[in-house]
């Protein structure tokens, strides 16, 4: 797991550490200490730490003016035990929804399991975000079953194209288009 590190070809348009609005502004990171874990196994050290001992993240890309966030998971996400939700929405979310960001993209081909606790903290989330939306991108599928069965389908979009999307081969704003034309053709 230490080899896998946060999507890293949109570095020259984006760093969390320099956005000056971001949650992570000022993080320093090491290429050479390795001190988060994942069931037991370090993962990279560019991965964001925000609270959770199972889940981590990094927002790989976001645009204050199309109001768009693209934001790459690791590990297990778990609200039962840790509350990862709660965590995620108050000290991340709600800083980037304060800044303008209404639509998240979640990149999660990494998370590895999901616990469901309440859909509390996700409703929260979709209500604050008025007429934006959430779209989970390339989770595995029996995170997205446990998803369904918590009904927190209800508040994220995936499933079809966004399932199986090679967001890799997209620049940022191509990526924001075509999430956002998959979200509002189902809308229609």
């Amino acid at each position: 797991m230490q080899d896998i590190e946060p999507y890293y070809s949109w570095r020259h348009m984006y760093i969390s550490a320099e956005d000056e609005l971001s949650p992570f502004f000022g993080r320093e990171y090491s290429e050479f200490e390795y001190s988060n874990t994942v069931y037991n196994y370090y993962i990279h050290p560019q991965w964001d730490d925000f609270g959770s001992t199972t889940l981590y993240m990094k927002v790989i890309f976001a645009d204050y003016d199309q109001q768009y966030a693209i934001i790459e998971f690791i590990g297990e996400w778990n609200d039962a035990i840790n509350n990862d939700i709660m965590m995620l929405k108050r000290d991340i979310i709600d800083e980037m929804i304060a800044q303008g960001i209404r639509y998240f993209i979640l990149v999660g081909e990494n998370v590895l399991n999901f616990h469901a606790s309440d859909d509390c903290y996700y409703q929260e989330w979709f209500d604050d975000i008025e007429d934006g939306w959430i779209a989970a991108v390339n989770f595995r599928q029996h995170v997205l079953q446990e998803f369904s069965r918590a009904n927190i389908d209800f508040y994220l979009m995936y499933g079809g194209e966004l399932d199986e999307l090679k967001w890799r081969t997209y620049n940022p704003n191509h990526l924001f288009s075509t999430v956002e034309g998959v979200i509002s053709h189902r809308l229609a």
